[in-house]
C-alpha cells in the first residue's frame, strides 16, 4: 500500500509493484490512508512525509499506537539525518529517498515483507509449545512491563524513552524470554537480508538499551549476554 498525495507516485509505484507480482493499493490523503489500510490490510505499507494535514510522521506514529505491526518505509524526498531519525523514532523500518531506484525498493520491500512473514510463521510454530508468544499483551519480567500493543517499554511504571529499533529489539526478545538471539538474527529481524547494515551495530543497540533501562549497565538484570553466541531478555 501506499499512501502519498502525488498520484503521479501511485501511477509509477503500481506498475512496478504489480510487475514484480505483489498486489496494489492507494490513497492519496492521510486520513484516507488510515481508513483504507484498515480495510485492506496490506503486507507492507511505503508513506510520504510531506502530506497536507497529518504527516507522514503523525501517520506512522499513530499506527505503532494502535497495534499495527506491518513494515513501514518512509518514501520522500526529505533526505536530512534528522529528518531520517524522527521517522525512525516513529516507528518506520526504512527510509527511502526520492528519487528512488525501483529494483533497490523492490529488494528492500521484498526483505520486510519476507521478515515480518517469518516472524509471524515463527510465533505461529510455537503457539502450542511456547507461552504467549504473540506480539501483544504485556510481558513483565520484575519491574519491566513490554507492552506490544501500545510499542512501548515501561520499568517500574515509568515509560522508557526508546528508538523505533530498540523498541524492535527489546520486543523480539520479550517474545521468549530465556532464549538466545544471535546478532545475525536480531539484525535480519531488524533490518531484512538485503541491507548492508553492520551486525556490530547490534551491540551498539543493546548497550543503548540498557543504559535506560539497567539500574547499573556494566551488570544487567534484564537485557543479558551469551558469551560468543548473542542475547536474550531473562525469564525471571
Amino acid at each position: 500500500m501506499l499512501i502519498d498525495d502525488d498520484p503521479s507516485i501511485h501511477e509509477s509505484l503500481q506498475g512496478v509493484v504489480e510487475d514484480a507480482g505483489y498486489g496494489f493499493c492507494g490513497a492519496t490523503s492521510s486520513r484516507e490512508g488510515i481508513r483504507v489500510l484498515s480495510e485492506e490490510r496490506p503486507d507492507l505499507l511505503l508513506l510520504d512525509v510531506m502530506m497536507p494535514g497529518m504527516n507522514g510522521y503523525d501517520v506512522c506514529r499513530k499506527l505503532r499506537e494502535e497495534g499495527c505491526r506491518i513494515p513501514i518505509i518512509f518514501l520522500t524526498a526529505k533526505n536530512d539525518i534528522v529528518d531520517k531519525s524522527t521517522g525512525f523514532k516513529a516507528g518506520a523500518d526504512d527510509y527511502v529517498t526520492k528519487p528512488f531506484i525501483a529494483d533497490e525498493l523492490l529488494l528492500r520491500m521484498e526483505a520486510h515483507v519476507r521478515r515480518h512473514r517469518d516472524d509471524m510463521l515463527y510465533a505461529n510454530r510455537l503457539a502450542g509449545t511456547a507461552p504467549a508468544p504473540e506480539r501483544r499483551g504485556v510481558r513483565r519480567i520484575g519491574d519491566l512491563e513490554v507492552l506490544f500493543d501500545r510499542y512501548e517499554v515501561r520499568l517500574r511504571g515509568e515509560v522508557v524513552p526508546l528508538t523505533a529499533k530498540e523498541f524492535e529489539i527489546v520486543s523480539l526478545l520479550a517474545q521468549r524470554p530465556g532464549e538466545v538471539f544471535t546478532r545475525r538474527r536480531i539484525y535480519e529481524h531488524l533490518w531484512g537480508e538485503a541491507s548492508e547494515v553492520d551486525e556490530n551495530s547490534i551491540t551498539v543497540f543493546i548497550r543503548k538499551i540498557r543504559e535506560k533501562v539497567e539500574e547499573n549497565p556494566s551488570e544487567p538484570r534484564y537485557l543479558l549476554t551469551v558469551w560468543r553466541v548473542g542475547y536474550k531478555l531473562s525469564d525471571v
